[in-house]
């Protein structure tokens, strides 16, 4: 592995790659307090579909981040938790949640003041002048 954080073999691109999508983050946030099923997970975090959530499981067991235990009860349940690799992560999931709460408006105002730049210069169009 190098240290050049724009090649793909970088560890930063690793981690950022692990972050950058939305689900993988929600799912080990939800994941923290222990084991869940499927179902309590999607209760629990909202807006997922059942699709997105078992490709998210099956991404972040692929990375080492959480088990699968599958239970012969009957009925047959799955439960997925956190590896003790997943836990290293919530500290640093809980630093940008907090970010986000303190900068969120920022944020929003800016996205905000943006697309009103694009829309008074466009005419209404919403792509700046030239476009419409």
């Amino acid at each position: 592995m190098t240290d050049d954080p724009f090649l793909a073999d970088c560890r930063a691109r690793l981690a950022f790659d692990l972050l950058s999508n939305t689900w993988n983050a929600v799912v080990l946030w939800a994941l923290r307090d222990g084991p869940s099923r499927p179902v309590e997970l999607r209760e629990r975090i909202g807006g997922i579909s059942s699709k997105v959530l078992t490709e998210t499981l099956r991404r972040l067991q692929f990375n080492g981040l959480i088990d699968r235990h599958a239970h012969s009860d009957a009925p047959a349940r799955v439960e997925y938790e956190l590896t003790p690799l997943g836990r290293t992560l919530l500290t640093p999931i809980d630093a940008v949640g907090a970010w986000a709460f303190e900068h969120g408006d920022e944020v929003m105002a800016a996205q905000e003041t943006a697309c009103a730049e694009r829309t008074g210069a466009s005419g209404g169009d919403g792509f700046g002048a030239g476009h419409g």
